[in-house]
């Protein structure tokens, strides 16, 4: 079918995912629909991007409730592998990400969960054959994993990255926002994020000082504890822990 709608001249926009879907994944697919003939999304939990020790097992799966919201958004085509599909044989070809994106904020961390990253967007860029892929800006480190695989091996594929999508209080929509009992704990990184924000909008560009700005917001809330908090390229990005979940967030400083 994919092939047949590209001999027949029409676009083909994918939106990667792994489920429980929110505003955030909508917005993505909205985006899709606007620029592209036809919409295919993917569900599926990839394990070869969870370390060990990560919460794979207990990441937030509802099938049925994702499957409504995709045919409320009439989107053309929902690719729901099993994992012995993607992945038949236990010895799979793999990436090795070069150091400069993997040693910064996330990669840091989660040691080989970028190149699980890599190795399931093109097994699925070669089984979809999208002209536009779709992601979102909260995954940051991921859009620049995305970016150099299609460059690197010559996908064709145009990246579409979309700007976060948040809640009224200005919490970055997630997935893992399930595993919070109090929501009101973890506005404090966007609060963070935008006084770095607006900081480097009235002047300041130390990088040092920036982050101590948004280090001060951070204090008011005990219950966070900081992983990382870096600027990279104009992007200031934050994570730590509420609890035993991980919280992930962006600003674009010169926007």
């Amino acid at each position: 079918m994919m092939s047949l709608t590209r001999e027949q001249g029409k676009t083909i926009g994918f939106v990667p995912t792994m489920g429980s879907l929110h505003q955030g994944h909508l917005s993505l697919i909205e985006a899709a629909k606007r620029e592209c003939d036809m919409v295919v999304v993917s569900i599926f939990v990839n394990p070869t991007q969870f370390s060990e020790g990560e919460d794979f097992a207990a990441y937030p799966r509802d099938f049925e409730k994702d499957k409504l919201a995709l045919e409320r958004a009439e989107v053309d085509y929902l690719f729901y592998p099993e994992a012995s599909e993607v992945y038949p044989v236990s010895d799979m070809v793999g990436f090795k990400l070069p150091n400069d994106l993997t040693d910064m904020t996330c990669g840091k961390f989660r040691h080989g969960h970028f190149e699980g990253v890599a190795q399931v967007c093109a097994k699925f860029f070669n089984i979809i054959k999208p002209h536009k892929v779709y992601f979102g800006q909260k995954d940051y480190q991921q859009t620049l994993v995305i970016k150099r695989l299609i460059e690197d091996l010559n996908f064709g594929i145009e990246l579409r990255i979309c700007p976060t999508v948040r809640e009224q209080s200005g919490l970055a929509m997630s997935s893992r926002n399930k595993y919070l009992k109090d929501l009101d704990s973890a506005v404090v990184l966007s609060k963070a994020l935008f006084a770095v924000r607006d900081a480097y909008k009235t002047g300041e560009r130390d990088e040092v000082k920036l982050i101590d700005v948004g280090m001060k917001v951070l204090a008011n809330e005990p219950r966070f504890l900081v992983q990382y908090f870096e600027i990279h390229d104009g992007v200031a990005a934050l994570a730590g822990y509420i609890g035993k979940t991980r919280l992930i967030d962006n600003v674009i400083l010169e926007s």
